[in-house]
């Protein structure tokens, strides 16, 4: 083996898109053989299996989550095979070249910027002074040849995804339609590149219909922004659905306030579960966005992200960024109130990082920012955030994680947000002192607990109706937990008699009514896919009514039938009348 192209992803399910792209480009000179690995691996065993191949050069795509173990790994190989040759390419490496080849002593190449036609000409050519967009030693000196022109054509890099086989099958697999962004964020990297550039429409249909048909788990777009051309992305779009994969889902960076009437009427109808929208909104705070260079209409991204809601069809992933400009730690929370409104699937809190070639880091002194200047350079604080801040934010992002996104908790966490907290940022940071006095950051804690720690933490605030709120938790318990019965700690019973739960599945009329898939099922199987609960007070008209009605005590029958969905993992239904029914 001549070259190796090798990488650390973070999970075992992820396949590194960058790799392929190099292996095809020179596939015509040099037989490419790439190994991935992930960060997990035990470094001197990965060293160890790259040692054994004998490469003659091996080069490694670098990121801030895998640059750390990329060089130690590369300081053993070179140790023990001083006759290798070690390539480094990537965005982590693409910026501080001389610096990194002074105090890596062992690294002996660096691709900056795109990587494609400067690799091939290293496979090639004896000068290397001629080829733009490296860095390399020679001898004791290090030289930074001109930058590289993109290329302009990117349909002439030949794709990855012509012919493949089982490699990527049940895989989380990488794709780009297009390179380049219309926005100039001043936290992205993104920004250093100018206008986009696309892939041929034909060529990215065929690629998609060679993934659906290997049977990958997930498509992730890289596209910075997937919907920056209405028609190009459309038409990906359909194609999609025309093919209607199953067990696959696609995920795509869109750009909320871009998508105009008539793409949400194209949204509506499309598969449950097939599409996954990530919306970047960063902050609501027109100071903070002015200050980043980006543009964003949020009453505009705001209408669309509830439309879209309302279909119950696309799940919603919008992310907020702590550290940025002229944001303190409360206006930050007014950014989160407002992004929680409007109740996506997904909240993401993430931290800002001054990247390396990202405009912000250029102002980090001005802006009063404090970090570690080691991957992944996460801010510890700044003029407008404090390192409480931070940690007490962290705090708060875990606790969206645990009792927010996925919805396991629905309907407790609104019951309290309606009558206890006008701000849901005050709830989480009120849960999140909880959980710091109580000592629960430093336990791990099963699905089961997090409900019950929701109860203590109830019980101790001593809010009232505990009663309507213990019905709700394990209303939400249920709607969540196929199969599983109620732990003992809700206390109030345990579903509903058996014998009267046969002869209710067996009623022609709520079959008909509700069941009509099930009715040509036995009612022992029947059982297997529902539950009965029966609970004391009318859930239905407390959540109707928003969660602000003082229910009376008034015994409701609650059938729960659970779905594959991907966002509708159940459905709920009052059966009381149907239960009445047989009894009179």
């Amino acid at each position: 083996m001549s070259v190796i192209l090798t990488t650390l992803n973070s999970k075992f399910i992820h396949s590194n898109l960058a790799l392929r792209y190099l292996r095809e480009y020179v596939k015509d000179i040099e037989d490419i053989q790439i190994e991935e690995y992930t960060i997990n691996q035990n470094l001197g065993d990965i060293a160890s299996k790259i040692y054994e191949l004998k490469p003659k050069l091996v080069g490694f795509s670098t990121y801030i989550w895998n640059i750390d173990e990329t060089l130690e790994i590369c300081e053993r190989l070179k140790l023990v095979s001083p006759q290798t040759k070690i390539l480094l390419g990537g965005p982590e490496v693409s910026y501080d070249m001389e610096e990194l080849l002074t105090s890596h002593p062992y690294i002996d190449y660096i691709v900056y910027g795109e990587g494609e036609e400067t690799f091939r000409e290293l496979l090639i050519k004896k000068n290397l002074e001629s080829i733009e967009g490296l860095a390399f030693r020679e001898g004791d000196k290090i030289l930074i040849n001109s930058p590289r022109t993109l290329i302009k054509d990117i349909n002439s890099i030949p794709s990855p995804y012509e012919s493949i086989g089982d490699e990527f099958k049940n895989k989380i697999v990488y794709y780009e339609s297009s390179r380049g962004c219309p926005f100039n964020c001043a936290f992205c990297l993104s920004s250093t590149i100018r206008g986009v550039r696309y892939m041929n429409l034909d060529r990215v249909k065929r690629d998609l219909d060679n993934l659906i048909d290997v049977g990958v788990k997930q498509v992730k777009f890289v596209d910075r922004t997937f919907n920056a051309n209405k028609d190009f992305s459309q038409a990906i779009m359909s194609h999609i659905i025309e093919r209607n994969p199953v067990g696959i889902n696609f995920h795509f960076e869109v750009t909320a306030h871009l998508i105009d009437n008539e793409q949400l009427e194209f949204f509506k109808d499309i598969k449950e579960g097939l599409f996954q929208f990530e919306i970047g909104v960063q902050s609501t705070n027109p100071k903070t966005i002015e200050a980043i260079g980006r543009n964003t209409d949020f009453e505009r991204l705001a209408k669309v992200t509830r439309t879209i809601r309302q279909s119950k069809n696309i799940h919603q992933h919008l992310d907020l960024i702590a550290g940025l400009p002229y944001e303190d730690y409360h206006r930050f929370g007014v950014s989160f109130d407002h992004i929680f409104q409007l109740r996506p699937e997904k909240i993401q809190l993430g931290f800002l990082k001054l990247l390396k070639g990202s405009a912000l880091r250029n102002l980090r002194e001005e802006y009063g920012y404090g970090l570690i200047d080691k991957a992944p350079y996460e801010v510890m604080k700044s003029k407008w955030i404090s390192y409480d801040d931070v940690i007490a934010l962290k705090g708060i992002e875990e606790l969206v994680e645990k009792y927010y996104n996925e919805e396991y908790f629905k309907h407790s966490i609104e019951y309290i947000l309606q009558n206890q907290f006008p701000s849901p940022f005050r709830f989480f940071e009120d849960l999140m002192k909880f959980w710091k006095e109580q000592g629960l950051y430093d336990l791990s804690h099963s699905k089961d607990r997090l409900y019950e720690i929701l109860m203590d933490y109830y019980k101790k605030q001593s809010y009232d109706q505990f009663e309507i709120f213990i019905e709700l938790l394990a209303f939400d318990y249920l709607q969540n937990n196929k199969g599983k019965p109620l732990p003992e700690y809700f206390n109030i019973g345990n579903g509903f008699d058996m014998t009267r739960s046969h002869e209710l599945l067996k009623s022609k009329a709520l079959l008909s009514e509700i069941l009509p898939e099930y009715m040509d099922i036995t009612t022992k199987k029947l059982l297997k896919k529902v539950k009965i609960q029966e609970f004391k007070h009318d859930l239905y008209e407390i959540i109707n009514s928003g969660y602000r009605k003082k229910s009376n005590k008034q015994k409701t029958l609650v059938l729960f039938n659970y779905k594959d969905g991907v966002l509708e993992r159940c459905k709920t239904y009052n059966i009381s009348s149907y239960a009445e029914e047989l009894t009179e």
